[in-house]
């Protein structure tokens, strides 16, 4: 006697599995441009490595107790490898009645995260459709309705604060799937065929009595404005790469150090376009991205965000192969000057490289908070004042590079003066409660109304103010430790990452803050 014919069954069921939702509707997710649930696993995790877990869990039709059809749960979970590494995963099946609630599907998706938190690895959530949310259709077939909760919410809330959690949206995605997106470290959308919105636009035209279309309401382009995602992907294997990309970077829990990758970048490379690349003209911009490929290892640099707040540059990348996060002021969008979205997208950022133990590297430019009524309204300073707290509330190893400007409240949030506040300027360096262009007609202006020739005293002011506003004025008192040729930049940074890398090594056994991260 053998359990072969138990086997058999198994294996019949799994087979009944891999359908899906069946070839014409395969073949329906093809014609849109879309990948399976299963393609997409298979492209996301080292040939080989991934392990299904409750691959027969669905919804069965029996025949005086004989299987006679199997519909499989819309959601597929296990884990893998990526890059080497153990990794999580959920994925929406949308050939399955558009990836809408359904039989077990809850309980794979709370075990998927129980997985994640519990073994401290990574998750991935491949979100396309409601992604475990209900149905008109699934609540006429209950026969009631319910008070609303999350299965598992408990533990998604957990999870941003051990272990890295990173989400796809790929399809149309409402509800709680773009709750589930929005709740990651790192989102992408893929452009075109993907869009996410609270309720799609039939609930809105109801509703609201609006009446756009899906990429009107919720396409790559308006969510990654918005900030609800992080970054578009040209297409689904792009998608897949970015959260390979953001994962390489990130350790796999908040008890562990990020990954070293091979220094294939010498640390003593002197880039001689550095010496050039901010203008003399204090009003003129450069190219800050531009900078970052300079200074950090060549193809490391990693863009988080770039279409929200843009006057703050967010990335991770590597020193000699060591991850570090990037802050970086942005001089082409309101001269580099801290918005509220901008403020958001910095404490998202911090509490990021907090949590999970990346050193900072900060490029400043920080002329101030914007100004003036738009501002006022988009609450800039309540949201300004939670970035400072973010830097302030860090521990982890932070170096500021002061590239222009630091001035007012906003400049003085560049790092937290009450530890070890390394910085290094630049000989463009410029500082100070408020920009001295700012405060001269208010300063001056009775002397300027009584004057014959008040643009040559507004002249002869600035000369003054330009000699006392010299960095060499401010290094003489101590009041910034030391002025560098930005050709410099990147050696310096490789040493200060080298110790920043063992100080985080020793202050692992503390385990990950308290504080945790904020969605």
């Amino acid at each position: 006697m053998s359990w072969e014919p138990e086997l058999e069954e198994l294996r019949r069921r799994e087979e009944l599995a891999r359908r899906m939702g069946g070839e014409e509707r395969v073949a329906r997710q093809h014609e849109s441009g879309r990948l399976t649930v299963r393609e997409r696993i298979e492209r996301l995790f080292d040939t080989g490595t991934f392990h299904e877990t409750g691959a027969i869990a669905g919804r069965a039709d029996y025949d005086d107790g004989e299987l006679v059809d199997f519909l499989p749960a819309n959601c597929v979970v296990g884990q893998g490898r990526i890059d080497g590494r153990r990794a999580v995963v959920q994925g929406d099946d949308f050939t399955v009645r558009g990836g809408a609630a359904d039989a077990a599907i809850w309980q794979k998706m709370v075990f998927a995260e129980r997985t994640a938190h519990d073994m401290r690895i990574p998750l991935v959530r491949l979100v396309d459709g409601t992604g475990g949310g209900g149905s008109v259709k699934q609540i006429e077939s209950m026969g009631f309705t319910y008070v609303p909760f999350v299965p598992g919410w408990e533990l998604v809330v957990a999870n941003l604060s051990a272990v890295p959690v990173v989400a796809a949206a790929l399809g149309p995605v409402a509800g709680l799937g773009a709750a589930r997106v929005a709740a990651s470290h790192f989102s992408v959308i893929v452009r075109g065929t993907a869009q996410m919105f609270v309720a799609g636009p039939p609930v809105v035209a109801a509703a609201m009595g609006e009446t756009p279309d899906k990429e009107e309401l919720g396409g790559a382009r308006i969510q990654t404005q918005a900030g609800a995602i992080d970054n578009e992907a040209n297409d689904e294997d792009d998608a897949l790469d970015q959260l390979r990309r953001f994962l390489s970077c990130l350790p796999q829990s908040a008890w562990e150090a990020p990954p070293l990758a091979a220094a294939t970048d010498p640390a003593d490379r002197r880039e001689e376009e550095l010496l050039s690349i901010v203008p003399r003209e204090r009003r003129k911009p450069y190219r800050v991205r531009r900078i970052l490929d300079l200074v950090f290892d060549r193809g490391s640099v990693f863009e988080l965000g770039a279409r929200h707040g843009r006057s703050l540059v967010t990335a991770l990348a590597r020193l000699e192969g060591r991850p570090v996060g990037v802050l970086a002021s942005d001089p082409n969008h309101y001269a580099g000057g801290l918005t509220g979205d901008a403020s958001d997208k910095l404490v998202r950022m911090v509490d990021l490289c907090d949590q999970f133990h990346l050193p900072v590297v900060n490029m400043v430019d920080q002329p101030g908070f914007v100004i003036g009524t738009q501002a006022e309204r988009a609450n800039t300073i309540r949201r300004g004042v939670r970035a400072m707290y973010a830097s302030y509330q860090a521990t982890v190893p932070w170096v500021s590079i002061l590239v222009r400007k630091v001035y007012g409240v906003a400049g003085a949030g560049h790092g937290n003066h009450a530890r070890l506040n390394l910085r290094y300027a630049w000989p463009s360096g410029e500082w100070g409660s408020l920009p001295l262009e700012g405060g001269i007609e208010a300063a001056y202006r009775r002397d300027l109304e009584a004057a014959d020739d008040p643009a040559a005293l507004r002249a002869e002011i600035h000369e003054r103010l330009d000699a006392v506003r010299s960095p060499f004025r401010t290094a003489e008192r101590f009041g910034v430790e030391e002025i560098i040729d930005p050709r410099d930049t990147r050696p310096l940074l490789c040493d200060w990452a080298e110790r920043a890398h063992e100080l985080v090594r020793h202050e692992l056994a503390a385990g990950p803050k308290e504080r945790g991260v904020r969605p």
